[in-house]
């Protein structure tokens, strides 16, 4: 049987071992500065762990960017999806706001003018060619409706008369139209009123024009026009606007008003619909004698 020292191989493994294990122990104390072997090793494992860390950050970091990059994509379409719906919302608010207004405005002109008998009716047509001439109403025969009713919006504003009317629908011919035949006989509210006529409509300047008063009268800004209730048609008292300026007319003999009316011919919804009660001249009477 062979001695213990004379196998060579077991004593290199012993002789290994014990020293492997005095380094370890060496390496574990507290030392102020490493042997040339352990820095050599540290860098060693450093720049390994820097060479695969680096990348394995980047690619983590891609993915946390893909996943931040959606996050931020759904949540921009859930936000613009209630801008959507705030702006909606905005809309009818004010739509309702507008419309509350009108009937407000409609009720308290319903209690100032009793005098008349008034049906409310609604604007469901105008034509983009004669936009400050006609408009059309869902009112007609069947609701009572007759051709020269005088019409008044929301405000009580005059807008015009009743032209064309059908069973369920009519048509009406605005003061703004510029037709020969579209006048209304009105007056200037002052201690003694001054008569004469809204005949024509100035488009660029937006005023209904007022014509043969008397050149005499003393005619001032600020004063305000309504229907006389002498032509027939209109009823008295329906407000038209106020006087802008006034001048001669062109042979000087009367003055013609311009009035700002207090109707907008442009944005027209909810109107009134007035019929006279009063008594008017028997239109056969109004005909002319035969030469």
């Amino acid at each position: 049987m062979p001695s213990f020292f004379s196998n060579k191989k077991l004593i290199i493994l012993l002789v290994s071992i014990i020293i492997l294990v005095a380094l370890i122990g060496y390496s574990r104390t507290d030392r102020e500065q490493i042997t040339g072997p352990e820095q050599v090793i540290r860098d060693a494992v450093g720049w390994v762990q820097t060479t695969f860390t680096k990348p394995a950050y980047a690619v983590a970091g891609f993915f946390e960017n893909v996943r931040d990059i959606r996050n931020i994509y759904e949540e921009n379409k859930l936000l613009k999806a209630r801008l959507e719906e705030y702006a909606q919302i905005s809309v009818e608010r004010n739509l309702l706001r507008n419309e509350n207004s009108t009937l407000k405005d409609m009720l308290e002109l319903e209690e100032s003018l009793h005098d008349y008998l008034m049906r409310s009716a609604v604007v469901i047509h105008r034509s983009p060619d004669r936009w400050t001439d006609y408009i059309g109403l869902n009112k007609g025969s069947n609701d009572g409706i007759e051709p020269n009713m005088g019409v008044v919006d929301s405000k009580g504003g005059l807008i015009g008369k009743v032209k064309q009317v059908s069973e369920f629908s009519s048509r009406i011919q605005l003061l703004s139209d510029n037709d020969r035949t579209n006048r209304v006989s009105a007056m200037i509210s002052m201690d003694q009123p001054k008569y004469g006529f809204i005949e024509g409509y100035d488009v660029d300047s937006g005023l209904l024009i007022m014509r043969k008063i008397d050149i005499e009268a003393e005619i001032e800004e600020n004063q305000m026009v309504m229907t006389s209730g002498k032509g027939g048609v209109y009823p008295s008292g329906l407000l038209i606007g106020e006087v802008v300026r006034v001048e001669p007319d062109e042979y000087g003999l009367t003055q013609n008003a311009y009035i700002e009316p207090t109707a907008d011919f442009y944005a027209l919804d909810y109107v009134y619909i007035i019929e006279r009660t009063s008594t008017s001249l028997d239109p056969e009477l109004l005909e002319e004698e035969p030469s």
